[in-house]
């Protein structure tokens, strides 16, 4: 018999348990950032977990619902002295009895989620759809009978030419004792989308009310969700947070997800139940470091993937994972925020989705054209929005491509043997000396170098606990710049690179970055297996990038934008030593943060930039990667660092690629100069 496989979420970290061992034990063991404080005694309730149910394809189990031990006393004890959210289990209670995939959630880990989705600066013209408006009504009077909302309407109209004006049952049942109460004198907030529609009412509250209004731009990303809570009445960002998407626990990337809705009868029902509640937990979240009450956030916008869009609209995403990959809808939606069951927000806030491009380009990337505007450059200019599904857009005045590349989760640390999600302890920086092939490093939650004094006692808190997306891209660019990896992604041996951080792993070989095993902390290195996730990821993004040049005409980009989170936090250079993005002068590649989060700003901000991008969608041209003939052709050329047949002459001006190859039939000793004869 086979021990069971046990599948941690986010991290990805898995390995096979006795029967009986409990899920701390097994975390621990794995290195999986799971909290305790008690001993395991089911006291500090710090090892939450929640199990998956179900069929996970992409992880090649079926998780029965007596994969765990049964529900104990300790567990139903501090249930119901303590509470605990419906379907958490406590790992230091929950036993392994068959194959079984746990999510970790946030508030049960250690060292906790970096999500890096700050909000970047933009002067943002201020034209939001939901304003305050300070009235004086007249009395109601016997002789000129007319109801207290006619006499509101009347005199918005006249002292602010509102036009019409429509109130919700709940919002009517408030307007008599708000008018009386302010002696005729109230504040409402109004929401109208665009000018010739009706305006409709929010809110209202007697006399004269200057706490203000708020809205939400909400970024709706598979791996993390970031939220911006803005003013509007000045367009202020009184505070940015980020969570992790709960669903990775139903799958890492899209299509996984999507599996998992077609093996398991109201999967989408469960994801779009734990989408919501984590939209509601952040809103709740940010407003409470912004001391600003929840009911005061009238509006939010929200830009997400087609597949997450779904998702949260409670719709079945099964026909996005088959040809000819159709929406439900791809129009902008104006929505009630209740019928998102985002109850923390004001009852009767309003909630505005952007409009989908095509089946894989979603609301997020038109939030990224808005920010971005490539249809106004005059340069040919490439968007890459990096992520688990990275989304490209390539034009300038003439035109505007749009494409989509899967490329799965290795950029965010997912996949890879010492990989994390971007926390406290991950190393996000390296560089490799290419004469003594020694590393250097930095860990997010530190500002010293590993060679630095005083990193030891700095990182003493966090550890050196892995290595998080920007780190493996600059691990592997750094290896092929130090000559550890040849072209085609092969790592060399101890002999034939010179250095005894090259350890054998297998038939293959590993790249040594940092060994704690000594004082019972872990060895992080480089596999084998992790340089090919990531030729994998860079090559379906590149052979993107070529598809919009082939469809354009262009063998060359005059300018490119990095996108995204990761984007923001990637090296161009190393990027290029990848073959990630084309070839380019480093001065013409920037980074812009979070697009997608700005763009979101912008619709929440100035309604008539929702307009504005509602028409650009539609003259965007949709290239579709999944039918194009020549992308399996640029894929697998791609796969070479940098590339097989495509020069980088750019590149080649700030760096000098060694001219190395391990693919020998020798021991190694000849230093990979002799290549495998033909047969």
């Amino acid at each position: 018999m086979t021990d069971p496989l046990v599948i941690f979420t986010p991290s990805g970290k898995r390995g096979r348990f006795p029967v009986g061992t409990p899920v701390l034990t097994a975390a621990r063991q794995l290195g999986v950032d799971l909290d305790s404080v008690c001993g395991g005694r089911g006291i500090c309730s710090k090892c939450q977990v929640s199990p998956g149910y179900g069929s996970f394809p992409k992880h090649g189990v079926t998780v029965e619902r007596d994969a765990l031990s049964e529900w104990n006393s300790v567990e139903e004890r501090y249930k119901s002295k303590r509470g605990m959210k419906e379907g958490r289990r406590l790992g230091c209670q929950a036993t392994v009895q068959k194959d079984v995939v746990i999510d970790v959630p946030a508030e049960s880990q250690v060292h906790k989620q970096v999500v890096r989705k700050e909000a970047t600066a933009r002067t943002i013209a201020m034209d939001p759809a939901t304003r305050l408006y300070f009235v004086e009504v007249e009395e109601p009077d016997m002789h000129e009978p007319s109801g207290d909302m006619e006499r509101l309407v009347k005199a918005l109209e006249s002292q602010w030419n509102t036009g019409p004006v429509t109130a919700s049952l709940p919002v009517l049942r408030k307007l008599q004792p708000t008018l009386r109460k302010g002696n005729w004198q109230v504040t409402v907030a109004l929401h109208q989308p665009h000018e010739e529609q009706p305006a409709t009412l929010v809110d209202l509250w007697p006399g004269l009310y200057e706490q203000g209004l708020y809205g939400l731009a909400i970024d709706l990303g598979s791996t993390t969700i970031a939220a911006h809570l803005c003013d509007l009445s000045d367009g202020r960002i009184l505070g940015s947070a980020g969570i992790m998407n709960p669903q990775i626990r139903f799958g890492e990337d899209l299509m996984s997800r999507v599996s998992y809705v077609m093996m398991n009868p109201g999967g989408d029902t469960e994801m779009t139940d734990a989408v919501r509640a984590a939209i509601n937990d952040l809103a709740v979240e940010i407003a409470s470091q912004s001391a600003v009450d929840p009911r005061a956030v009238v509006e939010t916008v929200i830009v997400c993937n087609p597949v997450m869009h779904h998702l949260l609209l409670g719709i079945d995403p099964v026909e996005l994972g088959q040809a000819p990959f159709a929406l439900a809808t791809s129009s902008a939606l104006n929505l009630e925020a209740k019928d998102l069951d985002l109850h923390s927000l004001n009852p009767a806030a309003k909630a505005y989705i952007l409009p989908c491009i095509a089946g894989h380009v979603g609301a997020d990337c038109a939030a990224v054209a808005l920010s971005e505007e490539p249809g106004k450059q005059p340069e040919l200019t490439l968007i890459v929005d990096v992520g688990t599904n990275a989304e490209l857009l390539l034009g300038d005045t003439r035109r505007v491509l749009a494409c989509s590349s899967p490329t799965g989760p290795a950029f965010e640390g997912a996949q890879i043997s010492s990989g994390q999600r971007a926390a406290p302890g991950a190393i996000e920086k390296i560089t490799i000396d290419p004469a003594t092939k020694e590393p250097r490093f930095r860990v997010i939650g530190c500002d010293l170098w590993s060679d630095e004094p005083g990193f030891h006692e700095a990182t003493k808190g966090t550890g050196i606990t892995g290595i998080c997306g920007s780190g493996i891209i600059e691990a592997v660019a750094e290896m092929r710049m130090a000559g550890l990896v040849d072209p085609s992604g092969l790592i060399g041996s101890a002999e034939q690179c010179g250095t005894e951080r090259m350890i054998p792993e297998g038939r293959t070989h590993a790249y040594v970055i940092h060994d704690a095993t000594a004082e019972g902390g872990p060895k992080i290195t480089v596999t084998q297996g992790d340089i090919r996730a990531i030729q994998l990821a860079k090559s379906a993004l590149y052979a993107g990038a070529r598809l919009l040049m082939d469809e354009f005409g262009a063998d060359r980009v005059e300018r490119m934008v990095l996108a995204g989170a990761f984007g923001a936090h990637i090296s161009p250079k190393h990027a290029m030593v990848l073959g990630m993005i084309p070839d380019a002068p480093l001065s013409h590649v920037r980074s812009a943060g979070n697009a997608a989060g700005t763009g979101a700003r912008i619709a929440l901000l100035n309604r008539a930039s929702r307009r504005e991008i509602e028409a650009t969608v539609g003259k965007i041209t949709k290239v579709e990667t999944a039918i194009a003939p020549r992308f399996q052709e640029h894929f697998v050329n791609a796969n070479a660092l940098p590339h097989a047949t495509d020069p980088f002459p750019e590149l080649a001006q700030i760096v000098t690629l060694p001219e190395v190859s391990f693919n020998t039939n020798g021991d190694g000793a000849d230093g990979g100069r002799r290549r495998r004869r033909r047969g």
